[in-house]
This record gives C-alpha cells, structure tokens and sequence, in this order.
C-alpha cells in the first residue's frame, strides 16, 4: 500500500518503524494553520490499514517539537480561530481534535522524540503518545491557561492519566513551562537524552518494539487501550480472546522454537 501524501510532514519507514517528522520549522511546528493535524491522521489511518509497519515515532523539525496553536491567529481570529461559538467549537471538532481521536484508535505503540520545545497543544500531542523522550532543555508547558483558553485538544484528559489528577491540575492551573530534567521526574517523559542522540535512541527503543510479532504487539496495544475503559470482567473476556488468537498464529509457534533453540526468532506477521 502506497505511503499517504503529506503537505507539513515527513514520512520515512524503515525496519518497521515509521517516522514522522513535523515539517514546518517556520512555524515552530504548530497544529493550527498548518496541515499537520491532516498529515497525522492520514498518518495513522495508513499504518492502520498497512502491515508492515509496528511503531509510529514522532519527532519535530528544526528547535521545536511542536509550539502548539499560534496565538498570533487566536489575535487576529484567523486560521480557525474566527466565528462564533458555534463555529469555533465546530473548527476544533473538525480540526486540532482529530490529533487525539487518531493517536486513540492508532493500532500500533506510538512513540515521542520530544526535541525541542512542547508547548500546549505541543506537550498534548507528545501526551497523545505511548511514550515519551526528551532532551533535558526541551521546555514544556500545559500553557493554555496563560492565553485565557482550555486545552480544546483533549490535554485536560491526557495529561492527568500519565501524572495523575493533582500533578495535572497544577501544571494546568499554573500554566508554567518546565524542563526535560523536570519532565522525567514528574514522569512526563521517561527518558532524556543528548539533542544529538536523541531520535537515534529512540529508534533504538522502536525498533527493539518492532522486532516483536508483529500481530501480537498490535493485541497487546490495543489491550493497553481497553484497560482504561472496561471493566475487569469485560477486559478479561478480552484478554480470553486476544489469547485465542495469538496461539493460532505462526509467530507463537517461531517464538517457542526460538526461545528452545537458543535463536533470533524470524517473524512474519502471521
């Protein structure tokens, strides 16, 4: 299946791993006024649809991961940020929401190369993801409060379930910016790394994912995803089933030989 066409970001596979590079530099990266918010979902709907692909890495061009929305447009209410009530809320449903809708039903681990600044929209979108790495100076902020908004992309939801309600409520209610060495200790991101190493440790960390069977890491994602919803009756008739599956595959029975013939087991996706 042919790569999805993207007009603010790069797509690179390889080794199973499928990287997306935010393009527009210009811009710190942001999510409104640019078509990346399009370029994502297109993104995930495609390594959906795809086999050969295990893992989604997300990384920004040039200093920023990604500034989020560009308050200048807020000012001069422009780039979806004009009309009335009804059509704001009308924009952001069918604009900046789409990020997290996507990233929720994207099949396969997702992972954050934090580069440089995350803020607002920016953190959220790095939020939206599995895990996360950064550079211990990349700042980072839940920033929405300090232009008189709420985060409209869904962060007031992300963010209190990887630091929980109190740690999500100050950074929220505050609006202040921190550090990568500070994003590691409320546990924000899980590893920080040097700028010049940092995408190339990540990939180390996909590709490690990506060398699993590649169907079971797809159940086992959307395993993860379940828990937060279901109850433990439901989740454990899920878990019967994923199961079930994953006895009948070709992978299972590779693995077992590897593991007893003291070898790399060689997946194929079936």
């Amino acid at each position: 299946m042919d790569q999805p066409k993207l007009v603010d970001a790069i797509l690179d596979v390889s080794d199973r791993v499928a990287t997306l590079t935010l393009d527009r530099d210009d811009v710190r990266n942001e999510l409104t006024g640019t078509a990346l918010a399009d370029d994502i979902e297109k993104t995930v709907d495609w390594i959906n649809r795809t086999d050969h692909v295990s893992v989604l890495l997300i990384t920004g061009a040039g200093k920023s991961f990604s500034a989020g929305g560009n308050i200048k447009d807020m000012l001069a209410k422009r780039n979806g940020f004009e009309g009335d009530v009804y059509e704001i809320q009308r924009r952001y449903r069918q604009g900046i929401q789409r990020i997290p809708l996507a990233l929720a039903r994207l099949e396969v681990p997702s992972i954050a190369a934090i580069n440089g600044a995350a803020i607002g929209a920016g953190l959220d979108l790095a939020c939206m993801c599995d895990l996360r790495f950064s550079t211990a100076d990349a700042l980072m902020g839940e920033s929405f409060i300090n232009v008189g908004i709420i985060p409209g992309d869904g962060g007031g939801w992300t963010l209190q379930q990887i630091v929980g309600y109190q740690r999500a409520a100050e950074l929220t209610f505050s609006g202040r910016l921190f550090n990568g060495v500070e994003a590691k200790q409320l546990g924000v991101v899980l590893e920080i790394f040097e700028r010049d190493s940092l995408l190339e440790r990540c990939l180390e960390v996909a590709r490690s994912f990506a060398a699993k069977p590649p169907r079971a890491l797809r159940l086992t994602k959307r395993l993860l995803k379940s828990a937060q919803r279901m109850q433990v009756g439901d989740f454990l008739d899920q878990c019967a089933l994923f199961q079930g599956i994953c006895h009948n595959t070709d992978d299972h029975i590779e693995a077992l030989n590897a593991a007893l013939e003291k070898r790399a087991a060689v997946y194929r996706g079936s």
